[in-house]
């Protein structure tokens, strides 16, 4: 359970991230949690400037799910395809949560990276 300081924290820098991330990257419409984990996915992949398919894209959000939730637990690591894509194993199955509750998981697994980054403090 979350204490009201932790979730005024959490929004602070959530809200800070967005802000950022925004600016940096889209023509003025905030980001929602999925452009991040794209943003996420790209990084993790290392190829920014490349044009990719419709599964590339829904791939590339399952690359910034699996990394942001890696430092919990759920995910490891695997190994780099041919091509240069990063594989990750599943090692615990997420817990059943209600939306509001896998909301805060994925903005606070985000959070977590890009303090990590020092993106944002």
């Amino acid at each position: 359970m979350t204490t009201p300081s932790q979730t005024n924290r959490l929004k602070d820098r959530w809200n800070q991230l967005i802000d950022r991330l925004t600016q940096r990257f889209s023509d003025g419409e905030s980001l929602d949690v999925e452009g991040v984990l794209y943003l996420i996915g790209l990084q993790e992949l290392g190829q920014l400037h490349q044009r990719f398919k419709k599964d590339d894209n829904v791939n590339l959000i399952h690359i910034g799910v699996c990394r942001v939730l890696e430092p919990y637990g759920y995910y490891r690591f695997d190994f780099y395809d041919s091509e240069g894509w990063p594989h990750f194993e599943l090692v615990e199955a997420l817990p059943n949560l209600k939306p509001g509750e896998q909301s805060i998981l994925m903005k606070s697994a985000i959070v977590d990276y890009f303090m990590e980054s020092g993106l944002i403090q």
